[in-house]
């Protein structure tokens, strides 16, 4: 294989510094560790204090990824959030300031869960393409700024975070170039995963119910859409580069559900040592999701140099998405304020 591609050259991941566990949310609510755990595989989950928000976190993350790829500039950044921190203007251009990259191109892609895949996909594009010779990718979501606090379900599966690669520009046979993408969408199950007010729509017809506000999901019809979506964009994917689904390494997908993720692996036949899985130590952190499970899995020995990889994710719009690449070898810090997972600790 041959030609210009988007190179993984850098990797980092960062967590708010407020740990909420599920026995923590029981003396909030009415529920228990018993019932998140079982219904989610999720223990614990990270929140930011009031003077942090989704810029701070993006920013602790990107500094990792630059870290990584012992790298200080940039040509583009890219940021998935679907919780920016104004709704004008876009987060990324802050981003981008506070770390010093200049005044390079920088804007937010929302996609919900799948907004990873998709940032991933335009900051590929641009630098295949010749726009770009290198691109800092952040996924950011902090949740729990747009979750009711009365609501048990959102407010046990969801957490905040930032993971972040950087990409560079090389070619398409060496280890850590982005070898394809799927990407799909549903409008007409917008209202599925939504806040429905705050946009122009309730805007223009002047009426607010604060609770509008407030994230809310259709947790069945989720359930089977992501397992459906994920699955069929990871086989589509992998049968276009080539790859029989049965020797993908790792399947990273988006950190929604214990459940989902099980799912998805046997549609695809993989069994679950196959599976990245740290949704039972972080929750899902929506956009950050994919991103600081390739941080976990590196650290742990999980994924390693050569492995074939295969991203995927499922989230809002209804969006999705799966990125497919040979893994590099990538210098990684541990996760901040998290004991790096083993393979004998991983969620089964």
């Amino acid at each position: 294989m041959t030609g210009r591609a988007a190179v993984v050259a850098g990797l980092g991941g960062w967590l708010p510094p407020v740990r909420v566990t599920n026995d923590d949310l029981a003396l909030q609510l009415d529920t228990t560790d018993e019932w998140i755990t079982t219904r989610t595989g999720i223990r614990q989950r990270f929140v930011v204090p009031p003077e942090l928000s989704t810029s701070g976190v993006a920013v602790e993350a990107g500094a990792r990824a630059l870290a990584s790829a012992g790298r200080s500039k940039v040509d583009l950044l890219v940021l998935a959030t679907s919780t920016p921190d104004h709704p004008c203007p876009a987060t990324a251009p802050e981003v981008a300031s506070r770390l010093g990259l200049g005044e390079i191109p920088a804007f937010d892609v929302a996609a919900v869960c799948t907004g990873f895949v998709y940032a991933l996909a335009s900051a590929s594009s641009m630098i295949s393409a010749g726009v770009a010779d290198s691109a800092l990718v952040i996924g950011a979501d902090t949740f729990s700024t747009i979750l009711n606090p009365e609501d048990r379900t959102t407010r046990a599966i969801f957490g905040d975070g930032a993971g972040a690669v950087l990409l560079h520009a090389g070619t398409a046979g060496q280890p850590g170039a982005l070898l394809g993408f799927d990407l799909g969408s549903d409008g007409s199950q917008a209202d599925m995963i939504t806040v429905p007010g705050g946009g122009s729509e309730q805007r223009s017809r002047g009426a607010l119910d604060t609770g509008d506000l407030y994230f809310t999901m259709q947790g069945r019809s989720v359930f089977r859409n992501a397992v459906t979506r994920m699955s069929e964009s990871s086989r589509r994917l992998a049968h276009r580069i080539g790859w029989p689904v049965d020797t993908v390494d790792r399947l990273v997908a988006h950190q929604a559900n214990i459940r989902i993720l099980t799912a998805v692996g046997a549609e695809l036949g993989l069994s679950d040592d196959r599976l990245v899985v740290n949704l039972d130590r972080v929750g899902n952190t929506v956009a950050a999701s994919i991103p600081l499970a390739l941080v976990d899995g590196v650290h742990s020995g999980e994924i390693t140099p050569g492995d074939r990889v295969l991203l995927c994710g499922f989230g809002g719009g209804l969006t999705w998405g799966a990125a497919a690449l040979e893994f590099p070898a990538l210098s990684v810090e541990p996760l901040p304020g998290l004991p790096a997972k083993t393979l004998s600790t991983q969620a089964k």
